[in-house]
């Protein structure tokens, strides 16, 4: 079976979540994306646990259903979403020196196993002050408590690129996997790349190679959920999504789906309250000092991976071993980006429920619907930002010390010129 699988999130537990980050409303939004599998997120916090002890209920084995009960799914929707048991946990810790800021992500068998894991780490730390807690627990002995409490565990560090809380981060994390996680490196099996990342950027480390890359939206909000996520082509069921990860299975692995790095929050150095954005070499010739405030960057992903990098450019074609990717920007945002208007508008709505009623789900729209069929029930310039998007046909001004990037789907010279076509001569520009 091909799925879509989004495995990191959080709930409305979380600080800055959206308070709409409830389980109906989770499993209502991924079916508008066309998510088949999404994470629980946020397990270890007792509300949230106790939220998914009373209205989840075995599905497939390891994955669980909501309950028709709290469904607000029409019954021909309500097989479409299960939930896998997932959470993150911040890890803050001295390690050579240096404070280290971490962001694990876990993946579970069961909520059985999460509640031995709840027991476990609540000595460890708060867990009501936040769907993902922050434990002063060195990353190292988190895995090894989480591998020992359900070896059938997925331990994947979070967004490993993130400048303040990547295990590669430029400010808090380490050069290699080995030197943070020491002889239990052997339970890894993923890493997760984080938006401002692609895989293309992570193959350029060799030492890499061995491990499984996924992408996650980590949504603190429904209209973010699926933004990142992995395709996969295999038995429904939590025993064989996880062999196809720790297999690193490219027959049945088939892509991730990836922001534009760009887009980013991280991927350009600089001072977002300075207003300076560098790439790289710019850094370099600055001596990573902010011109304006005298004080050090922010180093971003792109500057980092180039840090470590033991490969110049890598492409899709140099290896067998190397798993596809698809880049995409979220339908919604492309609908405002052409209107020219904001993304929680009425009118972009209004636009993107008549896709949605048409074609099922948005992944179905951005991917697979011919632009002869979607001009038949929208505005011809959608269709064509869409057509742009899958030819990576964009403008976008990197993102940079927690500043998302900014993506212009066409030049407004070239938005004034569609205007004035017809239907059929853009679909010709095609």
């Amino acid at each position: 079976m091909r799925y879509f699988a989004d495995l990191h999130i959080h709930s409305l537990y979380s600080r800055a979540t959206s308070k709409q980050m409830a389980l109906e409303d989770i499993e209502e939004a991924a079916a508008i994306k066309g998510i088949n599998v999404v994470g629980t997120g946020d397990f270890t916090h007792p509300q949230w646990f106790q939220s998914l002890k009373e209205k989840l209920e075995p599905a497939e084995e390891g994955f669980y259903k909501l309950k028709s009960s709290f469904s607000k799914l029409a019954d021909s929707q309500k097989s479409t979403v299960r939930f896998v048991i997932t959470g993150e946990i911040a890890n803050i810790y001295s390690r050579g020196g240096r404070v280290r800021r971490i962001h694990n992500l876990i993946i579970l068998s069961s909520l059985e196993a999460a509640e031995k894991v709840n027991n476990a780490l609540s000595w460890q730390g708060n867990l009501k002050a936040d769907g993902r807690p922050i434990l002063g627990l060195d990353s190292e002995e988190l895995l090894s408590i989480v591998m020992k409490l359900d070896s059938q565990a997925l331990f994947i560090p979070a967004h490993i690129w993130t400048p303040w809380f990547g295990i590669f981060g430029s400010m808090s994390g380490f050069d290699s996997l080995e030197e943070a996680f020491g002889d239990n490196t052997k339970y890894l099996a993923a890493l997760e790349t984080g938006l401002s990342s692609t895989p293309e950027m992570n193959w350029r480390l060799s030492a890499l190679d061995k491990f499984t890359l996924v992408s996650n939206s980590d949504a603190h909000s429904l209209d973010n959920l699926g933004r990142e996520a992995n395709v996969l082509d295999a038995d429904f069921n939590y025993s064989a999504f996880r062999e196809v990860i720790v297999n690193k299975d490219k027959q049945k692995f088939l892509y991730t789906i990836e922001f534009f790095p760009e887009e980013g929050k991280y991927h350009y150095d600089g001072h977002r309250l300075c207003q300076v954005c560098f790439s790289p070499e710019q850094t370099k010739e600055v001596r990573g000092i902010c011109p304006r405030c005298h004080k050090p960057l922010t180093i971003g992903v792109l500057n980092r991976v180039d840090q470590l990098a033991d490969r110049r450019q890598v492409s899709l074609s140099d290896s067998n071993n190397f798993i596809p990717f698809k880049k995409l920007v979220p339908l919604k945002e492309i609908i405002a980006n052409v209107l020219k208007t904001g993304v929680k508008t009425k009118l972009v709505n209004d636009y993107y429920n008549k896709l949605i009623q048409r074609f099922s789900s948005e992944f179905n729209i951005l991917l697979n619907v011919t632009p002869e069929e979607l001009v038949e029930f929208t505005d011809p310039l959608i269709v064509s930002g869409i057509v742009n998007v899958r030819s990576e046909r964009l403008n976008i001004k990197p993102g940079y010390d927690g500043e998302y990037g900014k993506i212009e789907i066409f030049s407004a010279t070239e938005a004034q010129k569609q205007k004035h076509l017809s239907p059929e001569a853009q679909l010709g520009l095609w």
